[in-house]
């Protein structure tokens, strides 16, 4: 374990904006504020940029394109190793850095330096993968040539709640394809995106591939580059609200787009189920980083017959759960990101308490600083709750019942939303009618935890298009050309 300080993995991240290989400041030297969600108090400043910022940023991953879509994919494929093991190397630093900026438990934290590095290991594996095709024309008079080439510089926009992974999700396959980046971390976590860019650049990464702006005015700096007409390819993970906005304005260009955008999990528990199989399965979908993820079980409907045991255990498990600053020993449940978010939950919590929901556990905000807030447990909670159609975002575990297997499906397809569904059951039959009946992009079949770099992420409905990670995932940075061959 490494005995780094605080301070030191502050310090040690360069705050400026890093724009064709160099660090600078932003325009006016414009800073913003970075705080620490336990305590409110503020880590450092970083760099604010401005519209004009982002122009110079598209400018640079513009002018690096050509060269770098003509790299050896093996080369590409090796700087991306390279940033694995360096990611690797540093989790400890990088993890307390993470825990500093956003909050989760510093164990977390590392975990998710691992997940991230594993973008950089699979899509290192991909660079070299890139294949075409060669056919003959069905009249026999000529060929059919097929090869997939960079799609152009990408604009990147990742959230808060996975500050690192997120990154890495996306870099990963823009640089095994040969393509050229600009990215906008959220404002409330730079920091990690920040050290990653150094790490990318210690890995051998050229200058211009990857440029990174810290800005407080997403909208007003990713607009101009968005409607510029040099970025051919946007990719965004956040809210569906968000999202929306940003595919209008990316249709006056026809830029291809790929959006992880909102999620409203539905948990199934079955009569059959493990019971402590399902608990142990809800504790991972829906505590998974405080509660603050697009994959958290957002809803939770159990058969009658196992549903006070399976509330029960549920209550008794989050009940248990250590509560403090994410770098404390044996700490589980951190802070939420910033006020807004506490507000939000503690709204969503009275409200389904005024429409009838039974409080188990929890249900308030924590005494003292941070933006803190109890493990909680409804049950009886009506489908016209806000909570049924809206992300908690929060350690909230709202729990209704149903009958039968239809009346399950109804109310979890009964949103907007499609990115992930969990469901818990022992019959093989029912787990495979169910799982493909659910309209989601992905299902937790007995198990609580989806993500994976080696498999498909993504949603269907209004949870995104498009899909990260697998074999797939570089697909998203590719354009297939078809190349007729005559004269045979």
């Amino acid at each position: 374990m490494s005995t780094v300080s605080e301070a030191d993995v502050v310090s040690a991240v360069n705050k400026e904006l890093f724009i064709g290989g160099k660090w600078a400041p932003a325009a006016g030297n414009a800073t913003f504020d970075v705080h620490d969600p336990a305590t409110g108090e503020v880590l450092c400043a970083v760099a604010d940029a401005s519209p004009q910022d982002g122009i110079t940023a598209l400018e640079a991953a513009t002018a690096a394109q050509a060269d770098w879509a003509a790299h050896p994919p093996r080369e590409r494929g090796e700087i991306l190793r390279r940033a694995y093991e360096k990611l690797m190397a540093r989790q400890d630093e990088l993890g307390l850095l993470m825990t500093l900026e956003m909050g989760k438990p510093l164990a977390e934290a590392k975990g998710e330096i691992a997940y991230a590095a594993e973008f950089f290991r699979w899509f290192a594996e991909e660079a070299v993968r890139i294949d075409g095709g060669y056919a003959v024309a069905p009249n026999g008079s000529g060929r059919f040539l097929v090869t997939n080439q960079p799609v152009g510089p990408c604009l990147l926009i990742t959230p808060w709640n996975f500050p690192m992974a997120m990154g890495t999700r996306k870099i990963g396959p823009a640089v095994a394809a040969g393509c050229t980046m600009v990215i906008k971390p959220a404002a409330q976590t730079p920091l990690s995106m920040l050290a990653l860019a150094g790490i990318l650049a210690e890995a051998g990464l050229p200058d211009g591939v990857l440029n990174v702006v810290t800005t407080t005015q997403a909208g007003g700096v990713m607009e101009p580059m968005i409607r510029d007409g040099r970025a051919r390819k946007l990719s965004f993970t956040g809210s569906t609200g968000v999202g929306r906005k940003l595919l209008e304005q990316c249709a006056d260009t026809v830029m291809r787009t790929s959006m992880e955008l909102g999620g409203n999990a539905p948990f199934l528990v079955f009569e059959d189920a493990d019971l402590d199989a399902a608990v142990d399965g809800a504790m991972q979908a829906k505590m998974r980083n405080i509660g603050e993820a697009c994959t958290a079980a957002n809803r939770f409907y159990v058969h009658s017959s196992v549903a006070d045991e399976f509330s029960r255990k549920l209550t008794e498990r989050m009940e248990a759960l250590p509560i403090g600053r994410g770098t404390e020993d044996g700490v589980v449940v951190g802070p939420l990101i910033d006020t807004a978010a506490i507000d939000k939950v503690s709204e969503l919590v009275g409200e389904a308490a005024q429409r009838g929901a039974t409080v188990l556990t929890g249900g308030a905000t924590v005494d003292g600083p941070g933006n803190f807030y109890q493990p909680t447990v409804l049950t009886g909670v009506p489908r016209e709750a806000r909570m049924t159609s809206e992300e908690i975002f929060g350690p909230v575990a709202p729990i209704s019942t149903f009958e039968t297997e239809d009346e399950a499906l109804a109310a979890a397809n009964d949103t907007e939303f499609g990115l992930v569904g969990y469901v818990y059951t022992q019959n093989i039959t029912r787990a495979l009618r169910v799982s493909e009946r659910m309209e989601t992009g992905m299902v937790g079949l007995n198990q609580g935890v989806v993500s994976n770099p080696a498999a498909p992420f993504g949603g269907v409905k209004q949870s995104g298009l498009g899909r990260e990670g697998g074999t797939v995932g570089i697909d998203e940075f590719l354009e297939t050309k078809y190349i007729a061959v005559g004269g045979l």
